[in-house]
C-alpha cells in the first residue's frame, strides 16, 4: 500500500556530521539515537564486561521501523527522547511532518533498517556519509565534550577506538545498501527527490 511520506535514511559513523546533513535538507529529521535500549535492558551486549554500545544490538530496531512506518502511514508518532548521559529514555514527543512528503532518520545504526524500510515501501533513499577520518575524530570529540556525553578519558579512548574502526563501520552500511555519500551529494539526491516527485526508492 502506497504511504503519503517516504523516509530517508542516513547513516555514517558517528560524529560525521549526520544531523547537520540532515538539518540542511530542510525536511524533518527523526534522530534514531533516540531508539537505544535502556542502560539496564538485559539484552544490551557486552564486550570485555562492558556495555558495548557500538554494536547495532544496543539499539531498538523494531520499534524505530514501526515509528517511522507510523510517520509514513500518519504523518505524526510520539518518539522517545534519550539521555545518553544517563542511558535511558527521559520522555516522549510528538513528531509531526505537516505536508512535507520526505522525512530524514538518521543515525549510526540507519543502514540496519534500510531493507526493512524498502520491504515495507516505506524508503525513498539511503545514505552512508563519509568525510576524512581524521574530521570526524575531531567533530565527534568536540562534540562529545560539549554534551557531556561521559567523561572526557572515556570519550578520548572511543574517539579513537571509532577511529581505527571507521572503514569497517561505512563497509557494514553501505553492505546492508546505504550509499556512500559526501554531504553535499547526499543533499543533491534530496533535492533531486523532492523535484522529482516520486520518493519511493525501487
Amino acid at each position: 500500500m502506497k504511504t503519503p511520506h517516504r523516509v530517508v535514511l542516513l547513516a555514517g559513523p558517528s560524529g560525521s556530521g549526520k544531523s547537520y546533513i540532515a538539518r540542511q535538507t530542510g525536511l524533518p529529521v527523526l534522530c534514531l539515537d533516540d531508539f537505544y535500549k535502556e542502560g539496564d535492558d538485559p539484552t544490551l551486549p557486552r564486550r570485555n564486561g562492558q556495555i558495548d554500545w557500538e554494536s547495532p544490538d544496543s539499539w531498538d530496531a523494531q520499534t524505530a521501523v514501526e515509528v517511522i512506518a507510523q510517520l509514513a502511514r500518519h504523518g505524526r508518532a510520539d518518539v522517545p527522547v534519550y539521555a545518553i548521559n544517563e542511558d535511558r529514555r527521559v520522555s516522549t514527543r510528538r513528531f509531526e511532518l505537516a505536508d512535507s512528503p520526505l522525512f530524514v532518520a538518521e543515525g549510526i545504526f540507519a543502514a540496519e533498517i534500510v531493507e526493512e524500510c524498502r520491504r515495507r515501501g516505506l524508503l525513498a533513499g539511503a545514505y552512508a556519509l563519509r568525510r576524512p577520518r581524521g574530521a570526524t575524530f575531531l567533530r565527534r570529540l568536540a562534540r562529545d565534550l560539549a554534551e557531556q556525553r561521559k567523561g572526557p578519558q572515556v570519550l578520548l579512548r572511543r574517539g579513537v577506538a571509532l577511529l581505527r574502526t571507521e572503514p569497517a563501520v561505512l563497509r557494514r552500511q553501505t553492505g546492508l545498501g546505504a550509499e556512500a555519500a559526501r554531504g553535499r551529494e547526499v543533499l543533491r539526491r534530496v533535492a533531486h527527490l523532492l523535484a522529482a516527485g516520486h520518493p519511493a526508492r525501487r
